[in-house]
């Protein structure tokens, strides 16, 4: 079965925010079986809105739509759904009592009309309780297919969907099993990586596909599969799966519906009683930033010093002048000498070093944009790598930690 996603609102068409909840639901509906055919972004305007809704119906039997259900003029999507199915709005006493209750107990301000206003539905709808929020859900026969309304609001999006379309969906569709499951992978590109499987993806059956998905140092390995008996399904799933991990054993790095990379390195290390750190110059943080983003960081990462500007590399890293000033601020010797500190200063067994020009000026050092090093310093050893990762700012970066935390691994993996 096919559905549609429609996200109402100025906001996220003049760029003023970020569309998180297509993603969201176009992730759930695939875990439960349902193709998402189409997602559309429309404004806050009736006529667009009702030629959204045509011809998303002419395409998918289940249209579902966030945003535009707030309590002021501009919201206006229930109003357009009404003169979309012919139908007209009415109160709905279990919404309004739930209005008035979260303003006595959480809100400070005082209810207004146009807040009661939002108890205000369908009268052919379903609602759907909303627990976290004013405007409640709806779900409701268009012309040939079901349209879900939901709030714009993430958390009250995710809740709804989750606890109340997720089982009407799978009540009145029935839709197939479509399984998906992906392998992380670090240090081969695409096109080696495609190479070396082709013959074990040749022969995969009709039913199953693989996709590459390669993102600044990293390809993720998806499997897809459609079946109708999901038990049969996972089995044959398994069994595949296993052998694309065997394919690409060296560069595997787990599950991407288990752990990052970066919560694997601090579960390791939490077995192996082992403690990181890190130096950081032209990723400004950002390691400290994805580690610390893992509950429980603390238990296994001390810290990181971003010593960004040079002086500070020497005055409190304690990298020496003399070094720099022979070997260049971005250089080998400085990468090591940064990891080596930074491992003594935090008193840690593990740490990493980065180093590097990213651009789009050269700053303290000749080295062209784009040319990074990262160092390791550990219990067995230091080791240190040169990169050239080209020139756009935002990409060196990313594709450094990406590439730091693989060397990261690799050289834990050895204790």
């Amino acid at each position: 079965m096919r559905a549609e996603i429609l996200t109402i609102g100025d906001e996220i068409l003049i760029g003023q925010i970020v569309d998180t909840n297509s993603a969201f639901l176009a992730s759930e509906l695939t875990k439960i079986g349902v193709s998402v055919f189409q997602i559309s972004s429309v404004q806050d305007d009736r006529e667009h809105i009702i030629q959204a809704l045509k011809e998303a119906e002419s395409r998918a039997e289940l249209i579902i739509m966030t945003g535009g259900l707030g309590p002021t003029k501009d919201d206006i999507t229930k109003h357009t759904i009404c003169e979309y199915v012919g139908d007209e709005l009415k109160q709905d006493d279990s919404v309004l009592e739930h209005i008035e209750e979260l303003f006595r107990k959480y809100i400070s301000t005082p209810i207004s009309d146009l807040n009661r206003r939002q108890a205000l539905v369908p009268s052919r709808a379903t609602v759907l309780h909303n627990a976290y929020g004013t405007a409640p859900g709806m779900w409701m026969k268009a012309n040939n297919a079901v349209l879900v309304s939901l709030p714009g609001v993430p958390l009250e999006m995710k809740a709804l969907f989750s606890n109340e379309v997720v089982p009407r969906i799978r009540e009145t569709f029935r839709p197939p099993v479509l399984l998906h499951r992906t392998l992380i992978t670090y240090g081969l590109g695409e096109s080696a990586i495609a190479q070396r499987i082709s013959d074990w993806q040749d022969n995969l059956p009709r039913h199953f596909k693989l996709a590459y998905l390669p993102n600044l140092g990293k390809v993720r390995l998806r499997l897809s599969a459609k079946g109708t008996d999901a038990v049969a399904l996972e089995e044959e799933m398994d069994q595949l799966l296993g052998e694309l991990a065997d394919q690409v054993r060296d560069i595997l790095y787990g599950e991407e519906a288990g752990e990052s990379l970066e919560e694997t390195i601090l579960r390791i290390c939490g077995e192996k009683n082992l403690t990181l750190g890190a130096a950081e110059s032209f990723t400004g943080g950002r390691i400290a930033s994805q580690i610390t983003m893992v509950p429980g960081a603390s238990k296994v990462f001390l810290g990181s010093l971003v010593t960004y500007a040079t002086r500070i590399k020497n005055e409190v890293l304690g990298v020496p002048q003399d070094l720099i000033e022979e070997h260049s601020v971005v250089s080998e010797a400085v990468a090591l000498a940064m990891a080596r500190q930074a491992r003594k200063v935090l008193n840690a067994d593990f740490a990493i070093a980065t180093t590097g020009n990213a651009g789009p000026t050269k700053g303290d050092s000749d080295s062209p944009v784009g040319t990074v090093y990262l160092a390791v310093s550990g219990p067995k050893g230091e080791v240190c790598q040169k990169f050239e990762m080209g020139n756009h700012r935002e990409r060196i970066v990313q594709k450094a930690v990406h590439k730091g935390f693989e060397m990261l691994m690799t050289e834990i993996l050895k204790f």
